[in-house]
């Protein structure tokens, strides 16, 4: 929502303890998100069959409708009937200071889902993202018990979560993907070095907003991607969940380190053009000529030949 004013103006410093405001709001969005489904609707998108694991609320019937249109499974995700999905409600005024709040919801029920009885569906790789707590550790724990690849995405949550529970979430990633603000956070809290991520993860992809992003991995040293450069900047809502979709949809076709991070770059900037994290547009020939336009035709090339499509 958005408040044609300030904020400010109507705090008065003294009577912070007995504040009660109401704002007049002359604007109102509703956008889907929750970063588990931005990265399931980028790959599927993609041309990917991305299976989503979560837990939501009897409200998520259209959402659900959505996600499987542009590719995603929803067959795993947990319904419960007594709380409504996540969700994030947000007022923004006029100085773009913002006052926002939470509902956890359904997502702490995530705890509750077992990988285990998905097994057979073959699992090539479990990216465990920003949810309950809880349900992050025993995810990342099954993955382990079942011999399954993980990518390690701990995300907003690296904030809230102590060192140790950090520790437990890395330990044997094949991928640890963070921005650089949360990966300086992660070594602090987990008092591990770089050398001593690396001798527990296997790649490190670390994005640095408009720097780019930098890959280190056992095998392939380091690796420094550019960006896609952008026609406009109009939400960055979900700019890192694109780029993970678009890295994993290079990993999964095949694509070296490198080029997935093109394409993760890509999908990124498209994001970021666009309001909401579910509303950038897919056109194959259009996005092929962005990726030669800021990596060369060999990119473009080798990512066309990964991507579906003519």
């Amino acid at each position: 929502m958005h408040f044609p004013g300030k904020f400010a103006d109507l705090m008065v410093a003294d009577q912070l303890d007995r504040m009660s405001l109401s704002f007049l709001v002359d604007d109102l969005v509703i956008r889907r998100g929750g970063s588990g489904a931005n990265i399931a609707f980028g790959l599927g998108v993609l041309g990917q069959s991305p299976l989503l694991v979560d837990a939501v609320g009897p409200d998520f019937a259209e959402y659900r409708g959505w996600l499987e249109d542009h590719g995603v499974d929803c067959s795993a995700v947990l319904v419960c009937d007594d709380v409504h999905t996540a969700r994030f409600v947000c007022t923004t005024d006029d100085d773009m200071r913002q006052i926002a709040s939470f509902y956890t919801g359904a997502m702490a029920r995530s705890r509750e889902i077992s990988l285990a009885p998905l097994v057979p569906r073959g699992l090539d790789l479990v990216l465990i993202g920003a949810s309950d707590p809880e349900g992050m550790l025993r995810h990342t724990a099954e993955c382990r018990e079942l011999g399954i690849p993980f990518a390690a995405d701990v995300s907003q949550q690296v904030a809230r979560m102590e060192g140790a529970d950090l520790r437990l979430l890395v330990e044997g990633a094949r991928y640890l993907m963070t921005n650089d603000y949360e990966w300086e956070l992660l070594q602090k809290k987990t008092g591990w070095t770089e050398e001593q991520v690396a001798e527990r993860v296997d790649v490190r992809i670390t994005t640095l907003g408009e720097h780019g992003a930098t890959i280190i991995g056992r095998e392939v040293g380091e690796i420094t991607v550019g960006v896609v450069p952008e026609t406009a900047k109009v939400d960055p809502t979900g700019v890192g969940d694109g780029f993970r979709a678009g890295f994993l949809t290079g990993i999964a076709e095949g694509l070296p380190l490198e080029r997935a991070a093109q394409l993760g770059s890509l999908i990124a900037v498209q994001v970021l053009e666009v309001e909401g994290p579910q509303e950038w547009p897919w056109d194959r020939a259009h996005g092929l000529q962005r990726l030669s336009d800021a990596f060369g035709p060999d990119a473009a090339a080798e990512v066309g030949k990964a991507l579906p499509g003519a």
